[in-house]
């Protein structure tokens, strides 16, 4: 994520905002131009100041305040690139449904945008596809309790996760150092692109190298998991404990800690953040964020960036008697994993060539990497 500006006063705009503090103007996100926009009326469409030239609508879901993003006023769908793949919404006539469905919403739309920048496939029904990505949003009833979990591209989302004390009761019960509801979105979209880029893209061996054999049971592996917990060592191979259960667990946990990494990085880089630690020695401590990381190539140059910037904030956390922002280790096994979900989305990419050698393929720098921390 990035910061914006107004293109009519220049004031900063954030991701979510609707309206320009400093000039009033609505505001919007425009997918097509990656940025957000200053809209001015025009009838009964927009003209966005970022694409004076076209014409503009608000999605939707944009009169139930659960979106900001601009859809081009010839489009067929009334709604955008991120709420087109909705396919359950909870029952509105609740209040609190609404309140929890908004805050779903603003998760899901940072999802999106990051799916958008890295051209990941994102179809919809509309598309044709045998397979689209869809989202319910769905309530828990006393005789039917709601999971979050994916299942043959559609991702359902319980709305209990949107709500701060209940997700951290399952948060603490579960004994995981970090639950949002974003972190819920990168995970579960994890399954659906181990389907479309490994399972559908000839990549299952290459999987299986680095993550294991995914056809052992999965039912069984759950079971064994909530009845024995993570091995004692699971931090020497795994970005959490909850990545031992499974070969596609450890993906999906893998695939969202990658989107955390770029996402956090692309605002450090906006920030133009620099980290110089004010020590006699600071091998593996400093790092300048002045690389945009959807460009970057390979995963060295990634961890060259993000870690120091984990020493940082982890430390500011705890100057305000706060928990860690990031209470991850990332030892070379993880970071080979990582590898390999970058180099799967390069190589997906529209014009890709590849991004060079694997992870894998160079322990001895990720063992230098590693040792600075």
């Amino acid at each position: 994520m990035k910061l914006f500006e107004c293109q009519n006063c220049s004031q900063v705009l954030f991701f979510e905002n609707t309206l320009c503090e400093r000039c009033h103007l609505q505001v919007g996100y425009l997918p097509s131009k990656e940025t957000m926009s200053a809209v001015k009326p025009n009838g009964s469409t927009w003209i966005a100041l970022a694409d004076s030239d076209n014409q503009y609508r608000f999605c939707a879901n944009w009169e139930l305040q659960a979106c900001n993003w601009l859809v081009d006023a010839s489009a067929a769908t009334p709604y955008c690139q991120a709420c087109e793949h909705n396919r359950t919404v909870p029952d509105f006539s609740d209040p609190s449904n609404l309140a929890r469905w908004q805050r779903i919403e603003e998760a899901k739309r940072r999802l999106m945008y990051t799916l958008l920048k890295l051209r990941l496939p994102v179809p919809t029904r509309a598309d044709g596809d045998p397979e689209p990505l869809l989202f319910d949003f769905l309530a828990s009833a006393p005789q039917a309790k709601v999971l979050t979990g994916h299942d043959d591209g559609i991702i359902t989302i319980s709305l209990q996760e949107a709500d701060d004390a209940e997700r951290e009761k399952l948060r603490t019960k579960l004994h995981e150092p970090y639950r949002t509801l974003l972190g819920h979105f990168r995970h579960e979209v994890g399954h659906y692109y181990w389907d479309r880029l490994v399972r559908d893209g000839g990549k299952i061996e290459a999987f299986r190298e680095v993550f294991g054999d995914e056809t052992f049971d999965y039912n069984s592996a759950l079971q064994a998991h909530y009845q024995n917990g993570a091995p004692a060592n699971w931090r020497d191979s795994f970005v959490s404990a909850y990545a031992t259960m499974h070969p596609w667990e450890d993906f999906a946990e893998s695939w969202a800690h990658y989107l955390h990494v770029i996402d956090t990085l692309e605002m450090a880089h906006t920030f133009n953040l620099r980290i110089a630690p004010r020590l006699a020695a600071t091998e593996g401590l400093s790092a300048t964020a002045d690389r945009n990381p959807y460009t970057i190539a390979d995963v060295e140059t990634l961890m060259r960036e993000w870690i120091p910037v984990t020493f940082a904030v982890n430390s500011l956390n705890r100057s305000m008697g706060q928990p860690d922002l990031y209470p991850f280790v990332l030892s070379p096994a993880v970071i080979s994993k990582l590898a390999f979900i970058h180099r799967l989305v390069k190589d997906q990419a529209p014009g890709s060539e590849g991004t060079g050698p694997a992870a894998s393929e160079k322990p001895g720098i990720l063992r230098r990497i590693f040792a600075k921390n």
